[in-house]
């Protein structure tokens, strides 16, 4: 495919026609995942399963790529497919506008992907989800915590249990040892210390919306950083479909 020629010319063709046939699951469509996915869409991944409960609000529009004044209020998943049709319009996407948990698993995943790209920020679906990729050999490449940093240099790649200086990770082993599971989950992650605290809905400015004030606390993020995040997220995924 003419679109896709500048990453056959770099990959090659074997490898070119094994991003085309795989199927990845992306699940989190917010500030990492919509970097991830646009990533991958422009990478010639030929078949996506999506699935992410939320509706698009005004305060994404800092950090989110689908997010533009003309989509809010619109399903997050069903902007993506939009996205991602245009880019590429033989791709096959399939759409789950659901919260993915330990009940929905088994549905979520019944055919299934080839890896799975963890962007969600839920800490108790986070562990289910990891733990149902690693028990049932489906490859998965998890996002830590991209809120509150700043700094480019201290994102860094590493397995889970290998990481440092990062507290969601730190949580995440804990749960997952539990679980039996001590390796194998392949992430991204920043050795950076937190910037700034949390705000809570009692302390937001007047006039912000309902959908953050629900929020149990809010984190302030740089789309920089984020971006970063899902962009490597993706670069993780297509080398290893593409490996030998």
């Amino acid at each position: 495919m003419e679109e896709f020629l500048r990453t056959e010319l770099l990959l090659g063709k074997d490898k070119m026609s094994k991003l085309q046939n795989a199927r990845v699951a992306v699940i989190g469509l917010g500030a990492v995942g919509s970097f991830a996915l646009e990533a991958l869409a422009r990478s010639g991944i030929g078949s996506f399963l999506l699935a992410d409960s939320d509706k698009i609000q005004i305060t994404n529009i800092n950090r989110q790529l689908f997010t533009l004044h003309s989509t809010l209020g619109r399903l997050k998943t069903d902007v993506a497919k939009e996205r991602i049709l245009d880019i590429n319009p033989k791709c096959r996407v399939e759409t789950m506008p659901v919260f993915v948990n330990s009940d929905n698993l088994s549905e979520v995943f019944a055919a299934k992907p080839d890896m799975v790209i963890d962007a969600i920020d839920s800490f108790s679906p986070k562990v289910r989800l990891l733990e149902y990729c690693v028990k049932n050999n489906i490859p998965v490449i998890s996002s830590m915590g991209a809120a509150l940093k700043t700094d480019p240099s201290a994102i860094k790649t590493s397995d889970l249990f290998e990481t440092h200086h990062c507290r969601l990770a730190e949580r995440l082993r804990g749960e997952l040892r539990k679980c039996g599971i001590n390796n194998g989950i392949m992430c991204v992650f920043s050795e950076q210390s937190a910037q700034g605290k949390p705000v809570y809905p009692e302390n937001l400015p007047e006039g912000t919306e309902q959908f953050e004030k629900n929020s149990v606390k809010i984190l302030g993020s740089l789309n920089t950083i984020t971006g970063i995040f899902g962009l490597t997220l993706a670069n993780l995924a297509i080398i290893k479909l593409t490996a030998e």
